[in-house]
C-alpha cells in the first residue's frame, strides 16, 4: 500500500462500507456527514479524485459519486477488511444443519452446507463433489443405526464418501458388523464397480453365509451408491438470491447470470481451487460472464486431503467480512463432521 496514504485509506474504507450498504455511488458530502474523518468535504472530494486516478474508485456518471473498482475491493479484502464475529444464532443454525439434521448422512450434509451458506450469505452457492464413477473402493464400514437399520459407509481412493441405509430383520452387534465389514473389504477393496463381477459376488455370498439378509441388501446398495454417471455431482442453492441485488435488476445482467449458473463447464472453471480459500473479484475471474461477480471458493477435506469444492457467487458489492466469517465457520464444521470417516 505504498502508493496510498492513511487518509486515502480511511476515505476508501468509508466509501466501500457505504456502497456495500446502499448500492448507491458515494459523494464527498455523504462521507463528510456520516464518517468522522476530521477533514472537509472539499478535501475528501480531492482525495476521491486521486483515488479514482489511482484506479481504486470509479465514477459511473460525471455528476455521480464514486463506487469501488475491482482494484479497490481487492485492496479492501486483502488489507482493510475488518474482522466480524458470527452471531450465536447463526453459529447454532450452522451446527444444527450440518450436525444434528445430517447425522450419518454425508450426501445430506453436503447439501445442507450449500443450503445454510446460501441462506446466511444471500448468495448463490454451488458445491462440486467428485464423482465415484470408476473410483476404487478404499474401505467399507457397517454401522448399526437401530435394530433394523445398518448404515453402509464407503470411502474411495479419491477420498469420496458415499453411504447407504439398508434394512434387515435384525442388525447384529457391532463386533459382528466389524467382522462382516472386514470380509467385505477383503473382497472389494481396490476394486471399481465394474470389477465387482459374479465371481466376487459369489465369494462374498460364501463369506457372509448365515447373514443372507445383509448380503441380499448390501450388494444392491453398493451398486446403487457407486453407479453415478458424469464427472462430478453439483448441488446448487440460492440461484434466485441474485434478484435481491439492484445490480441485477437489469434484465440482461440477470439473464447472463442465470446462463452462467446453468453452464456446468463455466461453473467448474470458476470454482476450481487448490484447497486454499480464495476470493476472485470481477475481472479476476477470467470468465467474461462473471466480470460483474465475486466468486468465493473453499475446499472441504477428508483426512486433510481436499476432496470437493464449495463456491459462492454474487455481485462484487457484497459484505465481504461477514461472508468470509460465515464461510470459515461452515467449512470448519463441515470438515470436522467429515473427519469422523477419515480413519475408515
Amino acid at each position: 500500500m505504498s502508493d496510498i496514504d492513511e487518509r486515502k485509506i480511511r476515505i476508501l474504507q468509508a466509501i466501500i462500507s457505504d456502497y456495500i450498504t446502499t448500492a448507491e455511488p458515494v459523494g464527498s458530502r455523504t462521507i463528510a456527514k456520516k464518517y468522522d474523518l476530521g477533514i472537509s468535504s472539499a478535501t475528501i472530494r480531492n482525495e476521491m479524485a486521486d483515488l479514482e486516478d489511482m484506479g481504486y474508485l470509479e465514477q459511473p456518471h460525471s455528476s455521480a459519486g464514486r463506487k469501488p473498482s475491482d482494484k479497490g475491493y481487492r485492496l479492501y479484502v486483502d488489507k482493510l477488511m475488518p474482522d466480524e464475529a458470527l452471531s450465536l444464532e447463526d453459529e447454532l443454525r450452522i451446527k444444527g444443519y450440518l450436525v444434528d439434521e445430517a447425522l450419518y448422512e454425508v450426501d445430506k450434509m453436503l447439501k445442507q452446507a450449500t443450503y445454510i451458506l446460501s441462506e446466511l450469505t444471500k448468495l448463490t452457492c454451488i458445491l462440486k463433489a467428485p464423482s465415484v464413477n470408476k473410483s476404487h473402493i478404499k474401505s467399507i464400514q457397517l454401522l448399526a443405526i437401530d435394530v433394523n437399520s445398518i448404515l453402509v459407509v464407503m470411502v474411495t481412493d479419491g477420498g469420496i464418501i458415499k453411504n447407504s441405509l439398508i434394512r434387515v430383520e435384525k442388525a447384529p452387534n457391532q463386533d459382528v458388523l466389524l467382522k462382516i465389514s472386514n470380509a467385505l473389504a477383503n473382497r472389494i477393496r481396490n476394486l471399481t464397480l465394474e470389477q465387482i463381477n459374479l465371481e466376487v459376488i459369489n465369494n462374498l455370498k460364501s463369506d457372509l453365509s448365515g447373514y443372507d439378509d445383509i448380503f441380499n441388501a448390501i450388494i444392491p446398495a453398493i451398486y446403487d451408491t457407486l453407479n453415478h454417471k458424469g464427472s462430478s455431482e453439483v448441488y446448487t442453492e440460492g440461484t434466485a438470491n441474485i434478484f435481491n441485488y439492484p445490480e441485477f435488476n437489469d434484465i440482461e445482467k440477470a439473464r447472463d447470470f442465470l446462463s452462467l449458473i446453468g453452464n456446468r463447464e463455466l461453473v467448474n472453471s470458476l470454482i476450481n481451487t487448490d484447497g486454499v480459500l480464495t476470493i476472485k473479484i470481477g475481472e479476476e475471474n477470467y470468465v467474461k460472464e462473471a466480470k460483474d461477480c465475486s466468486v468465493i471458493t473453499a475446499s472441504y477435506s477428508l483426512g486433510n486431503v481436499p476432496v470437493g469444492t464449495i463456491g459462492l457467487i454474487g455481485p462484487t458489492r457484497i459484505p465481504y467480512s461477514k461472508i468470509m466469517t460465515i464461510v470459515g465457520k461452515v467449512m470448519k464444521e463441515l470438515n470436522e463432521s467429515l473427519r469422523q470417516y477419515s480413519d475408515y
